[in-house]
């Protein structure tokens, strides 16, 4: 029961750092937010890693390259597209938007690394992507071929691409790199990549106009949102099994939408609401178990 309860644990802060996401980006800039919020997580993972191994964890010389690229994509690109999206996109729209990045990862993995295509991600593909396409347009699709799209919503669709290239690589990577080493490795990585566009771009002034409730924000996306959902979520992989906990998954955007409708007053359209249920649908068709 405990390991229920820690995944759905790990889902509901994942889904609040689109509502955290979106106070902070409001605030201080994107590259300064996700600077503050990576050298928390890293100090975090570099602790947590310390505690469950007895030392510090060494990324061996060869992995330096592939973890370095979990970072550009994960850490740096990702996170400077979320909080850029976010200065403009609702949070409930952009988690959705993100919610594809499953069914994305299919076909790449299928594309690239051989992986089989069935009937069933196929059709998942399609009902993700059209409820995908619901939810930018506000329910007119013919708009994203008319220059709907904003500023915003081209920044969170980065963020599918960055997401999307760091999962493809971290499958190769974690098949070889323990996977509480990877995301240490890959958050330190990440930070340092994001040090210099962070300085350049009014870190400091960020830093001495912050109030309490930016730094409440940095700490829960750099310590509960990273370090421990991704801990609750690694103990779930390893009690039922990443097909099972992987469901979990589909509940990130109903959190947000929910806190977003809760905390910061969001519209729940009915576009929004039909185009989620096709995405969430879309992702749980492609990555359903094959019957046997």
């Amino acid at each position: 029961m405990l390991v229920y309860a820690k995944l759905v644990g790990s889902v509901f802060f994942w889904g609040a750092t689109w509502i955290s996401g979106r106070v902070l980006a409001q605030d201080m800039g994107p590259f300064s937010a996700a600077l503050l919020r990576f050298v928390t997580a890293s100090a975090f993972l570099l602790f947590w890693s310390w505690r469950v191994n007895g030392s510090f964890p060494a990324l061996p010389r060869k992995d330096i390259l592939p973890v370095a690229f979990l970072g550009l994509t994960g850490i740096f690109l990702y996170n400077a597209f979320f909080f850029t999206g976010l200065q403009t996109v609702p949070a409930g729209r952009a988690a959705l938007i993100i919610a594809s990045v499953p069914v994305i990862i299919s076909i790449i993995s299928a594309l690239m690394l051989g992986e089989k295509l069935t009937r069933g991600k196929i059709a998942g593909t399609l009902l993700s992507l059209t409820g995908a396409s619901i939810v930018l347009s506000g329910g007119n699709p013919v708009k994203l071929f008319q220059g709907g799209l904003s500023h915003g919503d081209l920044m969170i669709l980065g963020c599918v691409a960055a997401w999307t290239a760091y999962s493809v690589a971290g499958s190769r990577v974690m098949k070889r790199v323990n996977p509480l080493m990877a995301v240490t490795w890959s958050c330190i990585l990440g930070t340092l990549m994001l040090l210099t566009p962070a300085l350049t771009h009014g870190f400091l002034e960020d830093v001495r106009r912050a109030g309490l409730v930016d730094w409440g924000n940095i700490l829960f996306l750099g310590v509960i949102a990273t370090g421990v959902a991704f801990t609750w979520y690694y103990a779930g992989i390893r009690a039922i099994g990443a097909a099972r906990a992987g469901i979990f998954i589909n509940l990130v955007p109903v959190f947000a939408i929910a806190m977003g409708y809760v905390i910061l007053d969001e519209p729940v359209t009915s576009s929004l609401i039909t185009g989620g249920a096709m995405v969430i649908s879309g992702v749980y068709l492609a990555n359903r178990p094959a019957s046997s």
